[in-house]
């Protein structure tokens, strides 16, 4: 399994790493990805597979870097600290490696959530800061109300299929040495992508480095700079497949023809604005009620 530095950590993390949202595999997929090399776990709050993962670590705590998540409403300094705390029993672990905002949050001041979360790296309780689906805007401002660390890495969808990041975001990572972390990076699966892959360029690749489809989808996401992936597989073997992705490369002409021949979306400005605005929306409704 290849590694990658997590932003300007110098901590390495897999570039293959195990996604458990609508994860139900119970514990032996996830210690079957470890086995090989995917040493890099993602959670949150709001999945409900914190023990799930807390079990498949069990012994093997220090040899697997965890992330988790704390959701929106718990933004507030009293509550990021109360989350942190539950996902601290919920893993049964002392430290989190990287905890991540899970989406913005509109109604809470982001000098106060972000004030809370340093205040969680001074208590040794984790380690690094992340976001999850946020806009450049949005990383911008949560790093200007850090005062002592920076934010190491943002989690968004990608796939070849779903290329919205490489609209402005993926530049920007790039550019500021942030680490991309790509979730479904197989989509919906395979059978979604298949539907974009009208003329089977995955299995064209595929044939010709001796790989599936799916571990060419994989190898194409990791390709780029600063890019680690966090396939979901409820069965050992999609994991061991989804593993195989790593240790190798595609060449450059086989990128491009996966460039040019893979259909996909990419939403635009005003359809990530009006996203936006319907969870400022949900969220003020939510408080009212």
């Amino acid at each position: 399994m290849n590694c990658k530095e997590l932003s300007q950590t110098d901590v390495k993390i897999p570039e293959i790493g195990l996604g458990t949202w609508n994860y139900e595999g119970g514990v032996h997929p996830l210690r079957t990805g470890i086995d090989l090399g995917a040493r890099f776990i993602d959670t949150a709050e709001s999945y409900g597979t914190e023990e799930v993962v807390g079990q498949a670590t069990k012994g093997i705590r220090d040899n697997v870097f965890l992330a988790t998540k704390v959701r929106p409403r718990h933004f507030r300094r009293a509550d990021v600290i109360k989350s942190a705390e539950q996902s601290l029993k919920r893993l049964n672990t002392d430290y989190i490696d990287l905890y991540q905002l899970h989406w913005s949050n509109y109604l809470v001041p982001i000098t106060e959530t972000m004030a809370a979360m340093e205040e969680l790296v001074e208590m040794g309780k984790i380690r690094f800061i992340g976001v999850s689906n946020f806009s450049v805007r949005e990383i911008r401002q949560a790093q200007g109300a850090l005062s002592k660390n920076k934010i190491v890495s943002v989690q968004v969808r990608y796939s070849v299929v779903d290329r919205t990041v490489e609209r402005d975001l993926l530049e920007y990572c790039q550019t500021n040495r942030i680490t991309l972390i790509a979730f479904s990076p197989l989509d919906l699966g395979m059978n979604n992508i298949e539907r974009y892959d009208r003329d089977d360029i995955l299995g064209q690749v595929a044939g010709e480095v001796g790989k599936t489809r799916a571990q060419v989808a994989l190898n194409w996401c990791i390709s780029h700079d600063a890019v680690v992936a966090i396939p979901k597989a409820n069965q050992s073997e999609h994991v061991r497949e989804n593993c195989r992705a790593s240790g190798w490369q595609l060449e450059p002409a086989q990128l491009k023809v996966l460039d040019q021949g893979v259909h996909f979306r990419q939403r635009g400005a005003l359809e990530s604005a009006g996203r936006r605005l319907a969870r400022r929306i949900v969220q003020t409704f939510g408080r009212s009620i």
